[in-house]
């Protein structure tokens, strides 16, 4: 059981209700996240072993709760969940059927009925520390050896000019959710350190050129490697890179980390069929270019290993247009058609580098 909220939190152990969950062998979670973004570290279930569970967390991709793509993950209602783990029987009917309880006697759900809500709500702790009127003499200190927390550095600021001669990092080929992108489960941990958790970056992605995971070509000497180990490489030698995707790119929990690594990592655009409107909006703030195809079957006409260069950068506007120069690696080029969704003051983020940069003025 995870309460939505600190005061979701507080009511519930006011009213007793959480000692009731405990008491019938459940956990009581804190009031965050939680299994949605894979924090469970589930004991019960070897890895591999099919088996099914039925959850009103609102995810339920392949690995998204315990980390075994052999999990089937069924999406019910608070209520029927719990008949469910009482019970241990997923054809459980509580409409029409009975169990027996541990007094040896047949029980029989009660219909859920709204007057359980409380009248009032417990507000719980505020735990807001308001910053000091005047910060200029505050440092926060992180040890440098830690591999838990990373102080961030401000991204640069663009410079003025269109962004040429890119190299692809992967064409990724059909669903491309934000768990693709920046996975979850353990590497939540490095949630707090940027480069360590970007050595997670699109790790899960598959690769159009050879139909597989975490294994893309580095132009630089030809050699495949991991997405964020060529990603590096690139960042090393000053080389920018993009990201071709699908349809609905990012799509899944709003997780600003698969913004901010490959912005961290060098990217400079993200160019795909249709994005999820919430990723798209994250890209933006961290300063990279979100774009789409005009004509999304131009997508076909770009290989992972081609070169191009992202035109009319220097005229970006609400609608202004967008040219990809896709240099061919048979020495010829096309020219594709892009769209944006950039208003003035998304504008101003990618200017200034993010949208941090453009609100303490760098």
């Amino acid at each position: 059981m995870t309460p939505g909220s600190e005061q979701i939190r507080a009511t519930i152990a006011r009213d007793g209700q959480s000692d009731t969950f405990k008491a019938a062998g459940g956990t009581v979670l804190a009031n965050a996240c939680g299994p949605c973004i894979g924090q469970w570290d589930r004991q019960d279930m070897p890895m591999g072993e099919k088996n099914t569970i039925v959850t009103s967390y609102n995810r339920n991709f392949v690995k998204r709760n315990d980390g075994n793509p052999m999990t089937h993950g069924f999406v019910a209602s608070p209520e029927m969940t719990t008949v469910l783990a009482l019970t241990g029987d997923l054809g459980f009917n509580p409409t029409t059927d009975t169990f027996k309880g541990a007094d040896g006697k047949e029980f029989k759900f009660d219909s859920p009925y709204g007057d359980q809500l409380p009248e009032t709500f417990d507000p719980g702790m505020n735990t807001y520390q308001a910053p000091l009127a005047d910060g200029s003499s505050v440092t926060v200190i992180v040890d440098p050896a830690s591999d838990r927390l990373q102080l961030l550095d401000p991204f640069a600021a663009w410079d003025g000019k269109d962004i040429e001669d890119c190299d692809i990092l992967i064409k990724a080929k059909g669903k491309c959710t934000t768990d693709h992108i920046s996975m979850a489960g353990p590497w939540l941990k490095y949630r707090g350190h940027l480069d360590n958790i970007s050595n997670n970056m699109l790790i899960g992605a598959v690769n159009d050129t050879n139909g597989e995971v975490n294994s893309v070509r580095n132009s630089i000497d030809g050699s495949y490697a991991g997405v964020p180990d060529v990603a590096r490489a690139y960042k090393a030698a000053n080389r920018p890179w993009v990201v071709i995707g699908d349809d609905n790119y990012g799509e899944g929990s709003s997780r600003e980390h698969a913004a901010l690594e490959p912005r961290h990592l060098g990217g400079r655009a993200v160019i795909v069929k249709s994005f999820a409107r919430i990723h798209e909006t994250n890209l933006k703030k961290q300063g990279m270019l979100p774009l789409t195809f005009a004509n999304s079957a131009d997508y076909d006409k770009i290989d992972g290993h081609d070169k191009v260069s992202i035109l009319g950068v220097t005229d970006l506007a609400p609608g202004s247009p967008i040219t990809l120069r896709v240099a061919k690696q048979d020495g010829s080029s096309i020219d594709i058609s892009l769209l944006h969704t950039f208003n003035e003051n998304q504008i101003l983020w990618f200017k200034a580098g993010s949208a941090l940069n453009s609100m303490k003025g760098l």
